[in-house]
């Protein structure tokens, strides 16, 4: 097989077409239909439905894309690494991030990231949902309270608590009262624990809206609509200001914010160097660092 064709099939699928791979490549688009097309022919197989709007893969080439772009990245990882031996991390990094990081500075630390390290061309990607770093093409995902199930390998570098709270026009229910509750994404929704001043109590949360991401959530309750879990250090200010109320922490719930990759028994040094960076920066896991974003 032609890992040249290979190469350029990998790039039309990450990037959802020829026009597109051909920008971010540089190389030109009949090149790339050229090499697909002999691939096609190699293998057997149709690997991209023509004429298809939105651009859509076969379930050929949407397999033959996840192992070829695994197997690709871990060519150029040990390529990368015999060159970090005599110099900094290069290539391209593709970090997937939910809206909420996002907003709260990331724009900043990516900033920083692209001015210490040149070689390296980071892309970022705002997103909620949890994408599939193989599939969809990402070196790094960072996700809150990812599932235990994953096999993602990480690590966690921020760590916050879980507090409800409300717009103060909306009244604190009693133990074991109702109330309305917006709730994040796919979250369960059952009987919510809360702590304050030492004593705790349990109150029962009916839903009024879903939303599916912590950003919309933060908006919904400061309208008033309902209250919700949110992280502690996103609506500190709101707390002091008392644009909010708490009504106490959640039990047994926190907040851990890892970033996640693709295990392989080499990381390379661009991952590693984004990664480090996070950890460098919320020193200590404390929330506290959002203020220096």
């Amino acid at each position: 097989m032609d890992l040249l064709a290979l190469a350029d099939f990998d790039a039309v699928a990450l990037h959802r077409g020829f026009g597109a791979a051909s920008r971010a490549t540089a190389r030109p688009k009949a090149t790339l239909s050229r090499h697909v097309r002999e691939l096609e022919d190699a293998l057997g197989v149709r690997l991209i439905e023509r004429g298809a709007r939105p651009f859509r893969l076969t379930e050929e080439g949407a397999t033959l894309h996840a192992e070829a772009h695994a197997m690709l990245g871990r060519i150029e990882d040990v390529a990368e690494g015999l060159v970090a031996r005599a110099g900094a991390p290069q290539g391209a990094l593709r970090v997937s991030a939910p809206v909420l990081f996002a907003h709260r500075g990331l724009g900043r630390l990516a900033a920083r990231f692209a001015m210490n390290f040149p070689a390296v061309h980071l892309e970022v990607v705002v997103d909620d949902r949890f994408v599939d770093p193989l599939k969809e093409g990402f070196d790094v995902v960072i996700r809150a309270n990812p599932a235990p199930s994953t096999e993602l390998a990480g690590r966690c570098f921020l760590r916050d608590r879980l507090v409800v709270a409300a717009a103060p026009s909306l009244a604190e229910p009693a133990d074991g009262g109702s109330f309305p509750a917006i709730v994040l994404g796919g979250s369960q929704l059952s009987a919510w624990r809360l702590g304050t001043e030492g004593r705790t109590k349990t109150v029962l949360p009916h839903e009024v809206v879903r939303l599916s991401s912590m950003a919309l959530v933060y908006d919904a309750v400061r309208e008033g609509a309902g209250a919700a879990m949110m992280p502690a250090s996103l609506i500190r200010n709101d707390i002091a200001a008392g644009t909010l109320a708490s009504w106490g922490e959640v039990d047994g719930r926190s907040i851990e914010v890892w970033a996640l990759y693709p295990p392989q028994r080499h990381v390379s040094g661009k991952v590693s160097a984004f990664v480090n960076m996070l950890v460098e920066h919320f020193h200590g896991g404390s929330p506290a660092h959002f203020d220096t974003l």
